[in-house]
């Protein structure tokens, strides 16, 4: 049978149970964030760090590295012939197939700043930061279809359900913000990438690693503000509870998901306040919203490059921008129109970004990586548009500040674009610089599962050290 009460010993209850079972909001918070499984509390590092956050400007779709970076005379000068068969034996396309032909560049390219990087013309705002930027002409991945080398650039396996590399860098370093997500995610373009949630999940590691998505708006997480009637009062009382709760349940059963829900409950009560403050942008100069093209209320990619300068500003470790719309094959998505279009929404941002940090002294110790899943290939497709098929084995990324060299090309292709020639980076190498950067050794940042120590890099990748600077 369950005993009853009257109001009176309820009462007394509930005032015995938040005086001397309960810990308060603000001692519970410090309790949290001194426990390493529980929180994303900043922690050492293998070895001093050149960077102590990561901006990842996720170009989702392969941006065609022919229009845009690694222009190919040769290329226009073999236009319409057929690629050679030695080229293509053994190899495997999306959508290519017989023996396709080569497809020329229409862009114009000119040298950039004191580096000469050959820049086109689809990009003349990231001109006046070249020499700010390191340029890897030479990267290499595995995976050929844009959800399995999504998940493969940032997971390091082709697979759904391993760690995503923000989660890896949070479960290693931590983070030094107690008011937001040590990991967040912002999206722009007309869809979330291929692969969704999977590509910045945590995976095998405790929850509280995982990114966070931000939504467009004033309320950028779902559920986070109070219901009508609750003050700030009561719903830390509610949260006092509720911690208390998971506490003794944790000292009965000793499962590391419950410190993460106390650890997410407490930040989910500090975020009320934090969230909306960051999403407004009306505090922003005029100055620096032109340099953006950004304008406050209107969620876009470069609202986003902003929202993303403000994060890491605030401690967040590790920021991950995808922009959709990158697939250029023949059809609607084409190397003209559609390149076009995504080529002027991205380009002011990701080079005011960029000026931004430099000018608030934020980029030596910010990382930022731009780049897709994958390139394109000097073989066009037999569509009434012109087109390119997917690309792996070779194709452009650029990262700028971190310790990394600026001003510095590194890598090269052949005369056509088809294979790496010099300075090849393997997306395994490109983690485990990143990582390194971020004073981590991707050797020793391993997680036991399974019977087995997994790492981002799984048994591969190499520190290319040199673009360090």
């Amino acid at each position: 049978m369950i005993p009853t009460a009257d109001s009176s010993s309820l009462a007394s209850t509930r005032r015995h149970f938040f005086r001397d079972c309960g810990v308060g909001v603000g001692s519970m918070a410090l309790a949290s964030l001194l426990n390493r499984d529980a929180t994303a509390a900043a922690r050492p590092t293998h070895f001093p760090a050149k960077a102590k956050a990561v901006i990842y400007l996720f170009m989702a779709g392969g941006p065609s590295q022919l229009e845009l970076f690694d222009p190919k005379p040769e290329l226009n000068k073999l236009h319409g012939k057929p690629v050679p068969q030695s080229f293509i034996a053994g190899k495997r396309f999306a959508f290519l197939k017989g023996t396709p032909t080569i497809l020329g560049c229409a862009r114009k390219f000119t040298p950039a700043g004191q580096c000469g990087m050959p820049i086109s013309e689809l990009l003349p705002h990231l001109r006046r930061v070249a020499d700010d930027l390191c340029w890897l002409r030479g990267m290499k991945t595995d995976v050929f279809n844009h959800g399995p080398a999504k998940c493969f650039l940032n997971t390091g396996s082709p697979q759904f359900g391993r760690p995503s590399m923000g989660s890896w860098v949070t479960y290693g370093i931590g983070s030094e913000s107690d008011s937001l997500p040590g990991f967040v995610v912002l999206q722009s373009g007309p869809r979330g990438p291929r692969g969704g949630a999977s590509l910045w999940n945590n995976g095998f590691l405790p929850s509280v690693y995982q990114g966070v998505p931000f939504l467009k708006g004033p309320s950028p997480i779902l559920d986070l503000q109070s219901p009508n009637g609750i003050d700030k009062a009561r719903q830390g009382e509610f949260v006092d509870a509720v911690s208390d709760l998971n506490k003794l349940r944790y000292d009965t059963v000793s499962d590391p998901e419950i410190q993460t829900r106390i650890a997410a409950y407490e930040m989910a009560y500090r975020m009320q306040t934090a969230a909306p403050e960051l999403m407004d942008l009306s505090g922003e100069t005029r100055e620096t919203l032109s340099l953006y093209g950004a304008q406050p209320g209107k969620p876009s990619f470069a609202g986003n490059c902003l929202l993303a300068r403000r994060l890491i500003e605030r401690g967040v470790r590790f920021v991950q921008l995808y922009h959709t719309d990158w697939d250029h094959h023949g059809g609607p998505q084409n190397l003209v129109q559609s390149l076009n279009a995504v080529c002027k929404e991205v380009d002011q941002p990701c080079a005011a970004l960029v000026q931004d940090l430099k000018q608030r002294g934020l980029l030596d110790d910010t990382l930022v990586v731009w780049g897709g899943e994958f390139g394109r290939t000097p073989m066009g497709e037999p569509r009434e548009t012109i087109g390119r098929d997917h690309h792996i084995d070779a194709y452009t990324m650029w990262l700028a500040g971190g310790g990394t060299k600026p001003g510095y090309l590194h890598g090269k292709t052949d005369d056509i674009g088809y294979n790496v020639v010099e300075g090849a980076v393997h997306v395994h190498d490109l983690q485990a610089t990143i990582l390194h950067q971020l004073g981590l050794n991707h050797e020793k940042l391993t997680y036991r599962f399974q019977g087995r120590d997994y790492r981002l890099t799984d048994v591969h990748g190499n520190v290319v050290s040199e673009i360090l600077a």
